[in-house]
């Protein structure tokens, strides 16, 4: 193997990595949307 295929290899892999972690942190620290407390609060009509 060459030093280019070498070099690419390891660019490509580096990136994919870097990828992985920054999607990774985005779930990670993205804050929990609010969600209603029960089935009631989801109901449009009031009955």
């Amino acid at each position: 193997m060459n030093t280019s295929a070498i070099l690419l290899m390891v660019a490509t892999q580096v990136m994919v990595a870097g990828f992985t972690a920054y999607f990774f942190w985005r779930v990670l620290k993205t804050p929990p949307r609010p969600e209603p407390d029960s089935y009631e609060d989801n109901d449009d009509d009031p009955r």
